[in-house]
C-alpha cells in the first residue's frame, strides 16, 4: 500500500532562471496588470511534488505521472500550504484559496494526441544548471533526491516544456496553464535530453491566445516523459 500524502508549507521563491519571462519580475508582472512578480509555475509545481515524492518516492519518479491545473499566480513571497484534498490531489493554497492542484497518479497515464500538428525544432540540452536534479533545492524545498539516487527532480519535464513553449511560441510575456505528465523512467543528473514537441491545438479566449504542446523528451536515448502542456502564449 502507498503511504498516504502528508501536508507541507514553502515560502515561495522566486528563481533566476525565469526572468526571461517578464512576468517573473516585478516590472513586467505590473505591466501586464498584476501587483508583483510571479512564481513561475513550474516552481509551483515543484511544491507540490514534494508531499508525492516524499510518500510513493523513486516509483512515482520513474513510473508515476500527474496532472497540473493552474488556477490563479502565485507571488514572489507568498507561504504556500501544500494541502492534501482526496488521498492523491495536493493543492497549493495561498491565505487560503487554492493556487494551484496537482492529482498524483501512481501509473504513468496514457498522454495520447492525433499525430498532426505543428512540428518545432528538437531542443537539446544537458541537464545541469536550470535544468538539473536541485531545481526544488533551489527553490526551497528540502527533499533531498539523493534518497532515490543521483536522479534528475520530476519538475525539470515540465521545465523543458515550458524551454519549448519560450522559445518557439511566445511573444512577450506568457502563462503556463496546465500540464499532463507521463513519467517513462527516472534520468541521471548530468545527461543529455532530447526534447521533441508540435504544436496540437492553438485557440484563443478572453485572457489571449492559448497554445497546446506535446512533448516527448528522452535522455542518453532513453524516453523518460511525455506531456501535453497548455499555455497562453500572447496575453490579452
Amino acid at each position: 500500500m502507498r503511504a498516504a500524502l502528508a501536508p507541507w508549507s514553502v515560502i515561495a521563491r522566486n528563481l533566476p532562471d525565469h526572468r526571461h519571462n517578464a512576468i517573473h519580475t516585478d516590472a513586467g508582472a505590473r505591466a501586464a496588470g498584476f501587483p508583483r512578480a510571479l512564481v513561475a509555475g513550474v516552481t509551483t509545481y515543484a511544491y507540490l511534488c514534494h508531499p508525492i515524492i516524499a510518500a510513493w518516492g523513486a516509483d512515482w519518479v520513474a513510473g508515476g505521472g500527474a496532472e497540473l491545473r493552474f488556477a490563479a499566480p502565485v507571488f514572489d513571497g507568498d507561504r504556500v500550504d501544500c494541502t492534501i484534498a482526496d488521498p492523491d490531489v495536493v493543492e497549493a493554497r495561498v491565505d487560503g484559496a487554492v493556487r494551484a492542484t496537482v492529482r498524483a497518479l501512481a501509473v504513468a497515464p496514457d498522454v495520447v494526441w492525433d499525430a498532426a500538428g505543428e512540428p518545432l525544432p528538437d531542443l537539446e540540452v544537458d541537464l545541469v544548471g536550470e535544468f538539473g536534479g536541485d531545481y526544488a533545492r533551489r527553490a526551497g524545498d528540502d527533499l533531498d533526491l539523493a534518497t532515490f539516487g543521483d536522479i534528475v527532480h520530476p519538475v525539470v519535464w515540465v521545465s523543458l516544456a515550458n524551454a519549448v513553449v519560450h522559445r518557439h511560441l511566445v511573444d512577450g510575456s506568457w502563462i503556463h496553464l496546465r500540464s499532463r505528465v507521463a513519467h517513462r523512467a527516472a534520468a541521471p543528473v548530468g545527461g543529455r535530453a532530447r526534447v521533441m514537441s508540435r504544436v496540437v491545438d492553438r485557440f484563443s479566449r478572453r485572457s489571449g491566445e492559448r497554445a497546446v504542446v506535446a512533448v516527448d523528451i528522452s535522455v542518453d536515448a532513453v524516453p523518460v516523459a511525455t506531456l501535453e502542456h497548455e499555455a497562453i502564449v500572447r496575453l490579452s
